[in-house]
């Protein structure tokens, strides 16, 4: 496909997508979402993916240019939200690959729910994350009404969803609503060393850990403690797990298959 409303590099380790319609935000359209999901699908042999907006913000979510109400006319908004944005969300946290969300400025509505999605977040300390939701009549979708109270708690969670009240990255990251807020002259730096990280590390083990985390809301502790012993069972007779310990063993730095 060729890439209109998106810049996609999925030079291998790390695949690098960047929404680029920074005339409107990197608002999303119908295109956006076709494009986005077609990187998506398509990331080769990448072991991480960096997810970020052209020029000054993030995503500032639908583009409502995209889908404008005519008076007297309605819109189902809930065929856009299953059609685009759910699959959108569900493929971010089902990946088997660590998604990093580079926030570089404003992250609004839908933008701020998709960075959300994303397994670590790191943002300029003067981004902007807003749940715009609230200010033409709607509910934080994309994610946000699931994901919200379960990183900052009900009272943080309403307060942002009801007012649509701006937070900083820096108070993002005080909260716990994201991993980490840098310096803008920082930015850079922090995302290219965690992605050469992650991709250095054993790839079917961090698949494990993200899929075990996001889905241990599901269990109880002693359901998640059989789950455990059935994940370290599978990974303990990977080829990776034994290159890990013979690499520690031998003083040298491990090769990782993925195997």
């Amino acid at each position: 496909m060729a890439y209109e409303t998106i810049d996609f590099k999925a030079d291998e380790p790390v695949a690098r997508i960047t929404l680029n319609r920074p005339d409107r935000l990197n608002s999303f359209t119908a295109q956006m979402h076709e494009e986005l999901r077609d990187a998506l699908g398509n990331l080769g042999e990448a072991r991480v993916v960096v997810l970020t907006g052209a020029g000054r913000g993030f995503c500032a979510g639908q583009d409502l240019n995209d889908r404008a109400v005519a008076p007297g006319e309605a819109v189902d908004l809930g065929e856009t939200v299953q059609q685009c944005w759910n699959p959108l969300i569900r493929t971010l946290t089902s990946l088997p690959q660590p998604v990093i969300a580079r926030v570089n400025g404003v992250a609004a509505g839908a933008g701020a729910n998709i960075a959300l999605a994303c397994d670590i977040v790191i943002a300029v300390k003067d981004a902007k994350f807003i749940q715009s939701f609230s200010t033409i009549g709607l509910i934080p979708d994309s994610g946000g009404t699931w994901v919200l109270p379960r990183l900052v708690g009900q009272a943080r969670a309403l307060g942002l969803a009801l007012t649509g009240e701006p937070i900083t990255g820096e108070r993002a990251a005080e909260w716990g609503l994201i991993w980490k807020a840098v310096g803008g002259e920082w930015l850079d730096e922090e995302v290219n060393t965690l992605a050469a990280k992650l991709a250095s590390l054993p790839p079917l083990g961090l698949a494990a850990i993200k899929d075990m985390i996001r889905s241990s809301w599901q269990h109880s502790l002693d359901e998640e403690l059989e789950r455990q012993a059935g994940a370290m069972r599978r990974l303990g007779f990977t080829e990776d797990y034994r290159e890990g310990v013979t690499a520690f063993l031998e003083k040298r730095p491990p090769k990782f298959s993925g195997r």
